[in-house]
């Protein structure tokens, strides 16, 4: 017919996928920062006891630090 418009004129398509990567992107950005915590994590038990005590850490605050799970984020960063 004349003057009638396609379906993708009328309902574009760069709609949804802007809510879908916006979604993405956070979810990713929170992976993200979960795997760096979590070689932090594991970068910081392999401190050797002189290194740690330059630091001011001590053995056990090290322990406690590479216990957490690493969804738990100190700075919330992943929020």
């Amino acid at each position: 017919m004349k003057g009638q418009r396609g379906f993708l004129q009328v309902f574009p398509q760069a709609y949804r996928p802007r809510i879908e990567t916006g979604m993405a992107k956070g979810i990713l950005a929170r992976l993200a920062r979960w795997r760096e915590l979590a070689c932090q994590r594991r970068q910081l038990a392999a401190l050797s006891d002189s290194t740690l005590h330059d630091l001011g850490l001590s053995r056990a605050d090290v322990a406690a630090e590479a216990e957490r799970p690493f969804w738990d984020d100190p700075l919330g960063k992943g929020r």
